[in-house]
This record gives structure tokens, sequence and C-alpha cells, in this order.
């Protein structure tokens, strides 16, 4: 576990300091507002309390790609009413993030009052990771605060550069992201399951090989199982599968027989001979039982049986990637049945579960359970480098 400090550790009263803080405001737009405010309420908590400490807030983000130059479509202006809404509390704009606009807003913030400056990426700087970008912002602040996993693999400076300016803490969102992954994958409780899905070998390459040896059960679903069932020697037909990966499957499920991990493969299949909603060629069989003409889109009921069993004796599980095309049905059978089955073993507590990654987020949801696993991660890239076994910058500088 990566030692760092959270909100805790500061003074029960901030009035005055002006606390950095940055947070993921990177939110989807739909006709000029937030169609999904799911990064504002992580940061809610972290923002309010340094408010009612009586810190002058500010908030630093990013807002899409403008490559280091002004662009207006992407200033965080546009985010500003979703976060009031959120957040139930003015925002002053402030259009810079440093110098003396920024000197001045300060002036005229009352202690408890939430400032959000522009888009960071606005300045080359900021994804330099330049120390001169990050200490003219760090000179407007008294300590600084991270609540942004999401962007915690980029060392950028103000995810990575401003902890080495300012004395550095861990936000809620942060930490609670923090502390479910290690007790996770860091630190977890034995056996661990972890569930690999989604279309491609060749993207999840590294979370396979550092899984391996972490984990006792490796379940693979997905587009991936029809390129391991093809290096088991199983003709998949016309399935999606990367045959010039055959020999790296191969080598991870040798290296997973090494480390007493055990590799669970579908050993029954729904197919159809094209992929569309209830096909008229659907249906489920064996393996070895896949025609030339068909492909596979999801695993079969008795290899979902098989799964919901091995959960059964495992106490950790850790999920990235659905088992079948779960967005059309009926293909989603799989995922939405093994689903419900790990979160009713979390509801009982025999299971601690831990998921991430925008297509595993969104199958919990179709499933209804996304209350019901230990922790859901909504972070894509950092999560996935987690999971690779990667030090994210944005937290190793949190800890320095």
């Amino acid at each position: 576990m990566p030692n760092f400090k959270t909100l805790d550790d500061l003074p029960a009263d901030l009035t005055g300091k002006v606390a950095l803080v940055r947070v993921d405001l990177n939110l989807p737009m739909q006709g000029g507002s937030a169609s999904d405010l799911t990064r504002v309420e992580a940061i809610k908590p972290t923002v309010l309390e340094l408010s009612e400490k009586g810190a002058k807030v500010l908030m630093l983000a990013h807002f899409g790609r403008p490559g280091g130059a002004r662009h207006s479509a992407l200033s965080t202006s546009m985010v500003v009413g979703d976060v009031e809404g959120v957040l139930g509390k003015e925002l002053m704009f402030i259009p810079e993030v440093a110098g003396p606009v920024v000197e001045q807003s300060i002036g005229i913030l009352r202690p408890g009052d939430i400032g959000l400056l522009d888009n960071v990426r606005f300045w080359p700087g900021e994804e330099a990771n330049d120390p001169n970008f990050a200490q003219s912002i760090a000179a407007h602040g008294d300590f600084y605060v991270n609540d942004a996993f999401s962007a915690a693999h980029r060392a950028h400076a103000t995810t990575e550069g401003l902890a080495h300016h300012l004395p550095a803490y861990a936000g809620r969102s942060m930490e609670r992201e923090l502390t479910a992954l290690d007790s996770a994958l860091g630190n977890p409780e034995t056996p661990v399951a972890a569930v690999v899905g989604g279309a491609k070998v060749s993207t999840k390459l590294d979370v396979l090989q550092n899984l391996v040896g972490k984990v006792q059960h490796l379940i693979i679903g997905g587009g991936m199982a029809n390129t391991f069932l093809a290096a088991r020697g199983v003709d998949v037909g016309k399935s999606l599968a990367e045959h010039d990966l055959i020999e790296t499957a191969s080598k991870i499920m040798d290296e997973a027989d090494h480390s007493g991990c055990t590799v669970h493969l579908p050993y029954d299949v729904v197919v159809a001979k094209e992929f569309a909603a209830n096909p008229a060629s659907l249906r489920t069989c064996n393996v070895h039982e896949v025609a030339g003409d068909e492909m596979i889109l999801d695993i079969g009921p008795l290899a979902t049986e098989a799964l919901a069993d091995v959960l059964k004796t495992c106490r950790t599980l850790v999920w990235n990637g659905p088992l079948g095309a779960f967005e059309t049905e009926p293909f989603d059978t799989a995922t939405m049945a093994l689903a419900r089955h790990a979160a009713a073993l979390t509801q009982e507590g025999s299971l601690i579960s831990v998921a991430g990654g925008g297509d595993t987020v969104a199958a919990l949801a179709q499933a209804g359970v996304t209350g019901d696993v230990t922790y859901i991660s909504t972070a894509g890239g950092a999560f996935l480098e987690w999971m690779e076994g990667k030090e994210l910058p944005g937290v190793a500088a949190l800890s320095a």
C-alpha cells in the first residue's frame, strides 16, 4: 500500500488557506451540458470538506485534448453549471491557472469559497510536466490535494509535478480508490479471482502477464477467450480471434501453470452465423462443435455456472471486461448472470469485489448491481495500468 497523507492529516481549521485540488471534470457533453455527472459526484466529498473547513478551494482540471493551446469549446467554463448543480454551491470561474488574475481572484474569494481554474491543458507545460509551470501554479497554494485517480497514470504538472512543490494529500475519492485497489491486488484476501474480458488479447497482454503471478483463478472472456481456445487447439470458426497471438496465449497459460493459477476458459459457448440481436442461427454448443461459419458470441450456461462455483470458493474478485458481446441481446446473458452472482456473494460478506473499466461499469449497471459490489473504479487507463502492475506517477508522487 503506498504510504500517503489524506485530508485527515490536515488541520481542522483551514480558514483562509488556499487548497489546490486536482479533480477530474473531463465530462461527456451533450447539447452544452454534461450527460454523466459521476466524476463530479466523486469529487464532491473532498471539495465540500475543504470548503467547510474554511479553505479557499481552487480546482484544477483538464477538459478534452486542446494540445497546449486555448480552445473556447474546451474551456472548463463549459462545466461550471453542472458542477455547481452537484456541489450545491456557486463557483468562481478563473480563466487562468497562474499569475495576477489568479492572485486577484484569491483575494476576492472568501474562506469556504470555491474557484475553478481554466483547462490546465491549454498550457504546454501541463503535459510536459514542466517544473517551472508547476511552480507558477504552486505559488498560489498552501497545499495540494490530488482527487483525480483517473489521471494518476499521467505524469503531468498538475497530477504529479505539484506534489514536489507543496505538501501533498490524497482526496477522499483518491483515498477510496487506493484503499479498494490495495484490498484487491496489493494485499488481498485469498483466493483471488480475476475476470478479464474484452475483444482483444493484444490490449490486455500486460494485464494477463501481471495477473497470472498474483491471482489463483484467471477467468478469460470476450473475444480474448477465442484466442486462448484457439491456442488449446479449438477450431473457433469465424469468431473474433487474434491467431497471430496464439503462441503468446500458450505462454501465458504455461506461466499460469507454473505459478499455481488456474485459467478458466468456456467449454460451452453461444454461437451464431451473424452478429445481430436474437439471430435465427443462435445455438449453444460444446466448444469443439463450433462450425466453420459460426462465431462465438458468449459463454454458455454450463460454463457460467462453473464460474459461479469458482467465485464461491474465492475471497476477492477483480473484474475488467465483459464475458460476451454484452451490448447485444442475448449475448449479455453470461455477463449479467456472473455479475449478479458476484454481487450476491459480496452482499452476504463472502467476497470483496472490485471492478473497473468503461465496459465493465456499463455491464454492472445493465445487471442492476452497481451498488452491490464493493468498489467500482470509473478510471479507464489508470485502472488498466494498475492491473498491469505499473507504478502510477500521480500516486507515487503522493507518497514521495
